[in-house]
């Protein structure tokens, strides 16, 4: 069945088509506050919060990295680029299909700690410091760490549907890290719905994993179409270069659409889970 997602970003409505089987939800609540990675902060029932990330050059460090890690895919497509000319901003300049990237992303969104010239735990360590408790980037159930550099080009529709991480298992314990890179401002940054992971099931319309298809691409998370209240009524925290967009993986977020005209916008997604004892 097609339905239509209409929701508010910034107050702003916007809307996409989206293919899958929708139900709402029992009567229970998902989130659990005792214990919770996010249980420390007198932000809890928010749900998000931004902070500083980095300090010195790691931010440029990170941002060289990713770049490499991109320059790489493309070629590997056969892409032709000149390195030192290459700016993660021009990426649409040399993926024009939909086709093309997602080649690209079939490698930029299944990375490893081991693919960066940067040690991403020390972010998990730094985050830890912050939450009061100590993370790791190794998720067991997957056996690997597990990062994403998300690659949005303007006016696509290079998105995720609305959606909970924490209906997958391996990410129920865990906390999102959005970290902006390039071209990520008021028009393009991650969309949230605050206090959304209080929301409990029977209040929420969404597909089952692996059940929402958005221009011809299933997603791993479901897709929440709406809740009781209606329209989903979402808000871009917009982070800047060197802070982080910090979340419970129960809170409703993405459909992440770059309204820039000529910018290819790029973020880095971490999921730290919290160590165990």
């Amino acid at each position: 069945m097609i339905k239509t997602c209409s929701l508010y970003i910034d107050g702003e409505p916007f809307e996409f088509n989206v293919e899958g089987d929708f139900f709402w939800g029992n009567n229970e609540l998902l989130y659990k506050e005792n214990g919770s990675v996010i249980s420390k902060m007198p932000w809890q029932n928010r749900g998000f919060n931004v902070v500083r990330a980095f300090e010195g050059d790691e931010f440029a460090n990170l941002k060289e990295s990713i770049r490499t890690i991109i320059l790489e895919a493309l070629k590997t497509n056969e892409v032709e680029v000149k390195e030192t000319e290459f700016e993660l901003k021009d990426y649409h300049k040399y993926v024009s299909t939909n086709e093309l990237h997602n080649k690209v992303i079939s490698i930029t969104r299944n990375l490893e700690t081991k693919d960066f010239d940067f040690d991403i735990d020390l972010l998990a360590k730094r985050f830890g410091n912050i939450l009061g408790y100590k993370l790791t980037s190794w998720v067991e159930e997957l056996q690997k760490s597990h990062i994403q550099i998300r690659i949005s080009r303007p006016n696509t529709l290079d998105i995720n549907p609305p959606h909970r991480d924490g209906y997958l298992s391996y990410w129920e314990d865990i906390i999102n890290v959005w970290l902006p890179i390039e071209g990520c401002n008021e028009k393009s940054s991650l969309p949230v719905l605050p206090g959304s992971h209080l929301l409990p099931e029977n209040e929420i319309l969404r597909t089952e994993s692996k059940g929402a298809k958005i221009n011809g691409n299933v997603y791993y998370v479901p897709c929440i179409l709406e809740t009781k209240s209606g329209s989903l009524k979402m808000i871009r925290p917009n982070p800047k270069d060197g802070e982080a967009l910090l979340f419970t993986p129960f809170l409703i977020h993405g459909s992440a659409v770059n309204q820039n005209t000529d910018i290819t916008r790029i973020s880095l997604e971490l999921r730290f889970p919290k160590v165990k004892g």
